[in-house]
């Protein structure tokens, strides 16, 4: 093991913001939600995305090739987003993303981007949210078995509520340790 013997100047970046490269022919827009093509350019999330952040400045890519443009996103923090049917009693339930710049408290295919942290007023919160630092897949739930927070006695029916449990909890986490 070596250890410095000499400076050894660094490239710091700031540690909330991230700069991507942005997909062929398009723009995104300041203050769009991005998400990942899967091939790692930055694009306007388009749900089940992983999230990048939210867009810092406009990033014109529309006539550009693959990686032309950079979008500077903002990969945590907090903001205030219209989020459909948001309700009082919605503080600290998970929001998603199915598009970039449509917010609503139900999962399906959409992309998890934070939790709700303060109720503004109906259909307004403030949403603390972090970008996907990697991958994990949820795991699909095919016991047919009904989720609880009480693991059940094992029987048959038993084994398959449990399994249901069990997967919820893991996808639950899954979810949060994404930010």
């Amino acid at each position: 093991m070596t250890t410095l013997a000499a400076d050894q100047p660094r490239d710091f970046y700031q540690g909330d913001f991230h700069d991507f490269p942005v997909v062929a022919t398009d723009i995104i827009y300041q203050g769009a939600a991005v998400g990942d093509n899967g091939s790692g350019y930055a694009r306007p999330l388009e749900a089940g995305d992983p999230f990048r952040g939210f867009a810092d400045y406009q990033a014109d890519n529309a006539t550009g090739a693959a990686g032309g443009a950079f979008v500077s996103c903002r990969t945590r923090g907090r903001v205030k987003l219209a989020i459909t049917n948001l309700a009082i009693t919605d503080v600290g339930k998970d929001v998603y993303a199915s598009d970039d710049d449509t917010f609503t408290l139900a999962q399906g295919a959409n992309t998890r981007i934070g939790h709700v942290i303060s109720w503004i007023s109906t259909g307004y919160g403030i949403v603390e949210f972090g970008a996907t630092t990697g991958v994990i897949t949820e795991l699909t739930d095919n016991s047919s078995g009904s989720a609880s927070d009480t693991i059940a006695t094992i029987s048959d029916a038993a084994t398959k509520d449990a399994i249901a449990s069990l997967a919820a909890k893991v996808n639950t986490l899954i979810r949060r340790l994404g930010n």
